[in-house]
């Protein structure tokens, strides 16, 4: 699979580049059913992509929400982020109850991964949706390359 989810995320660095109004201005807003619809589908579709392999699931649901309901990187950034806790609590919940869970290091990764996730609101906030677009398209290569290496060598 890491084959084709690098092409996926070379795919969406080059959606995001070649649109260079994506995320950086709200569009005309959805209706409360297409909302609802893309919500669902989008968390079904990249809940279950993101329960077999996981790399990239924050990102394409940022783009769903910008691409698809018209969000600032910042709103679907935070979107994002909820959605992404429900899928991480779960896999808690499912790995705590076969007793697959070492505490101690979780423990450690939640401080930090909050502490980032602080970090991370305040820059968005402060910068704006051109930076979060900017720290996309990094993460996005970044990814593609961290993955490449993993797969090739």
């Amino acid at each position: 699979f890491v084959p084709l989810v690098m092409v996926v995320l070379v795919a969406v660095a080059v959606f995001v580049a070649a649109r260079p109004s994506l995320g950086t201005a709200v569009g005309r807003r959805p209706s409360g059913l297409r909302t609802t619809v893309v919500v669902l589908t989008a968390a079904a579709v990249i809940g279950f992509y993101d329960g077999i392999l996981g790399p990239g699931t924050g990102t394409f649901l940022i783009l769903v929400f910008a691409a698809m309901l018209g969000s600032e990187f910042v709103e679907s950034a935070a979107m994002a982020k909820v959605l992404n806790f429900g899928s991480n609590l779960g896999a808690l919940v499912f790995f705590a109850v076969g007793g697959h869970v070492w505490w101690t290091l979780g423990a450690a990764m939640a401080v930090c991964n909050v502490a980032g996730a602080v970090l991370g609101s305040r820059m968005a906030l402060r910068r704006g949706a051109r930076f979060v677009r900017v720290v996309l398209l990094v993460v996005v290569v970044a990814m593609v390359v961290r993955l490449g290496v993993q797969q090739f060598g």
